[in-house]
Parts: C-alpha cells; sequence; structure tokens
C-alpha cells in the first residue's frame, strides 16, 4: 500500500442542507469509487471559499448520513484563497489515504466543479 492523495471539488448553495447534500455526495463518491476504507483514510482537508458560510464543511460530512464510517476521520477545513475570477461557491477536498499502487485514483468533481480538472472528469 502507499499513501495517495485524492482529489475533489463541488459547487453548492449557501445553505445548511446544500453544503451538506454536496459534500456527502462528493466524499460518498471518492470513498466508494476508490475503494476506501476508514482504517486507511490518513485525513480529509477541505478548503471553502469565503461566500459559502451556512455550514463548514467537516461538520456537513459528519451530518451527511453516507453509508461510511466518518466518526473516527481526522477532518480539516480551512479558507480557500481569494483569487480574481475563482470559481464561487466551491467546496475543493483532498483525501490523503493507503491505497493499493495497482490502484488507479478517482478524483471526483460535481455539479459545477468540473471545470477546475476536465482532466479528471470521468466521460
Amino acid at each position: 500500500m502507499r499513501l495517495y492523495g485524492i482529489r475533489g471539488a463541488v459547487c453548492c448553495e449557501n445553505t445548511v442542507e446544500d453544503i451538506k447534500i454536496n459534500v456527502g455526495e462528493m466524499c460518498g463518491k471518492i470513498f466508494s469509487e476508490n475503494g476506501l476504507k476508514s482504517e486507511n483514510i490518513v485525513s480529509v482537508q477541505f478548503t471553502v471559499t469565503p461566500d459559502l458560510t451556512a455550514l463548514n464543511p467537516a461538520a456537513a460530512l459528519r451530518r451527511s448520513g453516507i453509508d461510511f464510517d466518518v466518526s473516527s476521520l481526522a477532518l480539516f477545513c480551512s479558507a480557500e484563497p481569494v483569487v480574481e475570477k475563482s470559481l464561487p461557491r466551491t467546496i475543493r477536498v483532498l483525501v490523503t489515504a493507503y491505497m493499493d499502487e495497482e490502484k488507479e485514483r478517482c478524483h471526483i468533481y460535481l455539479n459545477g466543479a468540473e471545470v477546475l480538472r476536465p482532466d479528471f472528469v470521468r466521460k
């Protein structure tokens, strides 16, 4: 097994419910499509643009109700740097996890965030 970083991002509205749903969907897909188990995840780090203030993405993941045990995961959230013309209402994530070296990583970009990394978007 080797340590990898798996990326993702999602755009959402500034409401508790929308942030919770979208963070849960994004992380759930990262976990399932990469075959991750909670004991192999080192940390989950979020950044959030300044226009999303309704809910911290780490809290959103804990409340999302996805079918994955996040109770013991190290979750962290910070502010996304403010850069001209950056994509608004965006939550980005970096999941650091141990995976088999042969396994191809699957990065997840949803709900408009696909423009950030079109090279990672599955066709």
